[in-house]
């Protein structure tokens, strides 16, 4: 596997892009996590970031694993 480092520099800004996203749809995802009850609109905005951060750790491979 490639390192960080060894990508072409759009590569890794996109790369750290998705990874502060990713960061970013765990932290609200752990706030939602804390609460003893959501509402139906914290529910559907569980869901919703479930689906988007999977998507974000797709995209994350996919940039890892194409040739530089």
């Amino acid at each position: 596997m490639t390192s960080i480092r060894e990508q072409a520099p759009e590569q890794r800004l996109s790369l750290e892009t998705l990874q502060d996203q990713h960061q970013g749809h765990e932290e609200r995802l752990e706030e939602l996590r804390q609460k003893v009850c959501l509402t139906p609109d914290e529910e559907l905005e569980e869901k919703t970031l479930k689906k988007l951060k999977l998507n974000v750790k797709d995209r994350m491979e996919l940039l890892r694993r194409s040739p530089s």
